[in-house]
């Protein structure tokens, strides 16, 4: 399989641009939550806090996955 010029850059246009809108959504995330969620994963240990950031860090990547597929 080949892949043309246009293609990976398309590729990695929609990557970078992904990556962007995901970063953005963590931290909007961050500051609507009481507290800085990483001093409580890293300092407290607390892996209530740990699994919350992990379901929204998926389902933003489901939303920005969706999104770029159409």
């Amino acid at each position: 399989m080949i892949i043309s010029l246009p293609t990976l850059l398309n590729s990695l246009v929609y990557a970078g641009i992904g990556i962007v809108v995901f970063v953005v959504g963590f931290v909007i995330l961050d500051l609507l939550t009481p507290g800085k969620l990483w001093e409580e994963i890293r300092d407290k240990q607390n892996v209530a806090v740990a699994q919350f950031a992990g379901a929204i860090a998926i389902a933003l990547g489901i939303i920005v996955a969706a999104a770029i597929h159409g």
